[in-house]
C-alpha cells in the first residue's frame, strides 16, 4: 500500500533555510529536527492560538517539554510572526532572548521554561485542571515530550493521573527518535493505554498521518500522539 503524503505548506521550506541561521555549540540539531514535521503540522493546522491572540484565556497553550534543540520550535514560531526572523542569528548568544533551552519571559508565545526534562507533562496536566477548574471547556492543552523523558518519574505520575481524571482537554505528542534509556513492554504506546489514554503511533514525516493523529475525537479521555523519526545517531 502506498502511502499519500500532501505537498508541505509553502511556510515549512521555510523552516530548513531559517533553522541554518542558528549556529554554535550544543544546539542540538538531530533533537531539533526530529520535532520539525510535528511542530509544523500543530502550528499550522491545529492550534488555536496566534500572536495577537497569545495571551487570550480561551487560546489553545503548548508546552515545549523536548528543551533540548529548540531551534525548529523558534523557526516555527517565526514562520507564524510570534517572533522576528531577524532574532535567529543570535541564537545562544549571551544577548539573545532564544537562549538553548526557551524562556517563557523572553520567547513570545512560549508557555513555559523548558530545559529541565520530566517537567512539561506534570505542568500540562495542571494547565488541564487550572482550565477546568475556570470553566474553560474549550481550550486545549498540547504538550511535546521526547522519548527519553519518559525514563523521568514524574511523567509516569503524570500519565497514571491524567487518565483516570479524564482530561479529555490534555494531549501529549511523544517524538520517538530511539533516545530513551528504558525498554518497557510493548513499548512506548502501552504505558499510556495502561492509563487509559487514546493513543496512536505515526510516521513523524507525514504531515497527514499527523494532522489525521491530532484532530481525532478521543472523548472523556487524555489523547498521545507518538510520532516516530529516525533514531538519533542515524
Amino acid at each position: 500500500m502506498t502511502t499519500t503524503r500532501t505537498v508541505p505548506a509553502a511556510g515549512f521550506r521555510d523552516l530548513n533555510r531559517l533553522m541554518a541561521l542558528m549556529t554554535g555549540d550544543e544546539k542540538h540539531g538531530p533533537a531539533a529536527t526530529s520535532t520539525l514535521d510535528a511542530l509544523w503540522v500543530l502550528y499550522d493546522r491545529v492550534l488555536r492560538v496566534t500572536p495577537k491572540t497569545a495571551d487570550d484565556p480561551a487560546r489553545d497553550r503548548f508546552l515545549l517539554s523536548k528543551g533540548h534543540g529548540p531551534m525548529a520550535y523558534y523557526a516555527v514560531l517565526a514562520v507564524k510572526g510570534f517572533l522576528p526572523a531577524e532574532w535567529l542569528p543570535g541564537f545562544g548568544s549571551y544577548d539573545s532572548p532564544l537562549g538553548h533551552h526557551p524562556d517563557r519571559t523572553l520567547v513570545p508565545g512560549a508557555e513555559i521554561g523548558s530545559g529541565s526534562l520530566g517537567h512539561g507533562l506534570p505542568l500540562a496536566v495542571g494547565t488541564a485542571l487550572g482550565l477546568r477548574a475556570q470553566s474553560l471547556t474549550d481550550p486545549r492543552v498540547w504538550v511535546l515530550i521526547g522519548d527519553a523523558e519518559l525514563d523521568e518519574g514524574s511523567n509516569h505520575e503524570a500519565i497514571a493521573y491524567a487518565g483516570p481524571a479524564g482530561l479529555e482537554q490534555l494531549h501529549t505528542l511523544v517524538i520517538d527518535n530511539s533516545s530513551a534509556t528504558y525498554g518497557r513492554p510493548g513499548g512506548i504506546a502501552a504505558r499510556f493505554e495502561a492509563a487509559g489514554w487514546s493513543v496512536e503511533t505515526v510516521d513523524g514525516r507525514d504531515h497527514e498521518a499527523l494532522h489525521t493523529a491530532f484532530t481525532a475525537q478521543h472523548p472523556g479521555r487524555p489523547r498521545v500522539v507518538i510520532a516516530r523519526a529516525e533514531p538519533k545517531n542515524a
